[in-house]
């Protein structure tokens, strides 16, 4: 077992509705979306039009700027609307499935007897490259670069994660076949963190030709741009690149069965979710196909992903890419009286004591959207570095990012952070800020700057 790293910063938000490890339901899409929206920095060609007919792996979109990494279609079937919005802004590539799935046969391929450019460029065919993320900034790997390292966290510490061991325990087999193909586009080799906390029960500390390492401690220990920062921090003019664990399940099917097959196991979680649940799913597919986890009496926002770094899609929307988790949770739009000067609160949960909330440590909260506040004044204190358990300093950080300074956002850590590293200080904010949205925006200055 590799040395274990503790975090004492972070916080786990008790919510109710975690999924039960049950596959309630297969779901056999009518209708999924590939959304342009889903990738940083992407500027979509169009390589369809609509009544054109796919197959599982059929290139839709290509990136403009690299015109090798194409976006392919996750099931067989016609395409049946090219939805635009604003200054007609590609949002997504609707696609109306086959009652039976046809795909496009890549071939299969061992890893061990393949170049690093023929892995490259099987990827970059199949669609799958995208699934590789580049840091500093969150977008699609560069093929014409080699990374310091590639990075995977085999667990979530998000609230209502969907668990990695359930979800893809009957990947092994794949997921190894990925590792092996990934480590040869790298010198750093392929870094796998464990949840320190059961090492030894999860499945996935037998896979081989990886370098292991295991993390303890609260959320976001579960996030990968938090054990990059204590395994190898990000310096200026380095990249490394990240990948998920649906998605490393996606990649060895390629390689061992020759398809583009992007399914996966999606948890159905959240206060407002009846019987939460996995079902089986695809990237794109609607919310309309859940519709039986929904309590019709409740006001509900649909969530793809969790619910603190998860997209709002409503109930008309689609999983995203890199999702593996629906997160129901009920519209905050009821009036509180007498708000934060109510007297005990006992259903409402507190980060500090301002509730009585630390006195039931166990008890799961029917939590809403309600933000409790609105924005006030946004000034220097430690709350923030009480969840964020990396060596930065938030505040100075984010202030950099709303003052456009690059020397100092350089200087106080932009390369190694994304939006959903500071996720928990946004929950945690005072003020009522739009944290992960100032560090967004901080990225993109940076995109446009030093491109």
């Amino acid at each position: 077992m590799s040395n274990n790293i503790y975090l004492k910063q972070g916080l786990n938000i008790p919510i109710e509705g975690a999924a039960v490890q049950s596959t309630k339901k297969v779901i056999k899409p009518e209708v999924v979306a590939l959304k342009p929206t889903d990738f940083r920095g992407l500027v979509p060609k169009l390589l369809v039009r609509e009544g054109d007919k796919v197959l599982a792996g059929s290139p839709v979109l290509a990136d403009k700027m690299s015109q090798k990494i194409l976006f392919t279609s996750p099931v067989s079937g016609e395409v049946i609307a090219i939805v635009r919005g604003e200054k007609r802004k590609l949002l997504e590539v609707r696609i109306k499935a086959d009652e039976t799935q046809e795909y496009v046969d890549f071939g299969t391929r061992k890893p061990s007897e393949m170049t690093a450019e023929e892995i490259k460029e099987h990827l970059l065919a199949s669609g799958l490259w995208p699934a590789l993320v580049q840091r500093p900034y969150g977008i699609i790997a560069n093929p014409e670069l080699k990374p310091k390292a590639i990075f995977a966290s085999a667990f979530s510490t998000a609230p209502l994660a969907a668990n990695a061991e359930y979800a893809y325990r009957a990947d092994l087999e794949d997921i190894q076949t990925a590792i092996n193909a990934l480590s040869k586009l790298t010198d750093g080799g392929f870094h796998l963190s464990l949840n320190g906390d059961n090492y030894s029960g999860t499945p996935f500390h037998k896979l081989e030709n990886v370098i292991m390492h295991t993390f303890t401690g609260k959320h976001p220990a579960g996030n990968v741009g938090v054990q990059i920062h204590h395994i190898s921090p990000i310096m200026k003019g380095e990249t490394v690149w990240t990948v998920s664990m649906p998605m490393l399940a996606a990649i060895g099917r390629l390689f061992n069965t020759g398809k583009y097959n992007v399914k996966r196991k999606v948890a159905v979680t959240g206060p407002a979710a009846v019987s939460p649940a996995y079902v089986e799913g695809f990237p794109g597919m609607a919310m309309k196909d859940i519709a039986e986890f929904c309590d019709k009496n409740v006001k509900t926002r649909f969530i793809s992903g969790d619910v603190l770094t998860g997209t709002a899609v409503g109930e008309e929307g689609f999983l995203g890419f890199f999702d593996d988790q629906i997160t129901l949770i009920k519209e905050g739009d009821e009036y509180e009286m007498f708000g934060w000067a109510k007297p005990f609160r006992c259903s409402q949960f507190s980060a500090s004591r301002a509730y009585f909330s630390w006195l039931s440590p166990k008890k799961r909260y029917n939590m809403d959207t309600n933000l409790h506040g609105g924005v006030r004044a946004f000034v220097l204190s430690d709350v923030y570095s009480k969840v964020l358990p990396m060596k930065l300093f938030p505040v100075h950080l984010l202030k950099a990012c709303l003052a456009n300074d690059i020397d100092k956002m350089e200087q106080l850590g932009i390369y190694e952070v994304l939006p959903e590293d500071f996720a928990l200080c946004e929950f945690v904010c005072p003020s009522k800020i739009e944290i992960q949205q100032i560090i967004s925006d901080g990225i993109d200055l940076m995109l446009k700057e030093m491109a």
